[in-house]
């Protein structure tokens, strides 16, 4: 194991409706076989679930994929869009920390938006109590709109296990 991530997924940003009359939206975190979700969010397309979802950090080159459904009470939820998150340039962050000592709240990193990425807007990579965080806002593909608004933070192995064990 390489460490611990959390995910905080915190609002979504002008989902669009599925059902007739609203959507009832949530999201699904999937890296490699693990997968975790937040609360549904009744009635809403600018939902805030301010959940915590936490992931063991095992393969550096499985992606994170972000799927927001939509809850259906009688049939199979629908999808409403996904965005996929690149762990590679947390995983530099973190071997650059570890070869210098970084004071907390500097930039490691600025990753602009691309074809390459889910970004809405540049976002920035920061080195924080030896831990690394980005907060981003990701453009769902394979949908006509929608944003959510997450934070990743990366939790080193050395420090995950003071975490499990303290």
């Amino acid at each position: 194991m390489l460490g611990l991530l959390k995910i905080r997924v915190h609002k979504g940003i002008n989902l669009p409706l599925k059902d007739t009359f609203h959507s009832d939206p949530y999201v699904v975190v999937t890296m490699g076989e693990q997968q975790v979700k937040t609360s549904c969010k009744k009635n809403n397309c600018n939902p805030v679930w301010d959940d915590e979802l936490t992931l063991a950090l095992k393969y550096p080159n499985v992606p994170i994929v972000l799927t927001v459904y939509d809850k259906d009470t009688f049939s199979k939820d629908d999808k409403i869009g996904e965005a996929e998150i690149d762990i590679k340039p947390y995983l530099d962050a973190m071997e650059m920390g570890y070869d210098q000592d970084i004071p907390d709240g500097v930039k490691v990193d600025r990753v602009q938006p691309g074809r390459d990425n889910c970004l809405a807007k540049e976002s920035c990579i920061i080195w924080e109590n030896g831990k690394i965080i980005q907060d981003m806002v990701l453009m769902l593909q394979n949908v006509e709109c929608g944003e959510v608004k997450v934070q990743i933070e990366v939790i080193p192995k050395m420090l995950s296990e003071d975490a499990f064990f303290a």
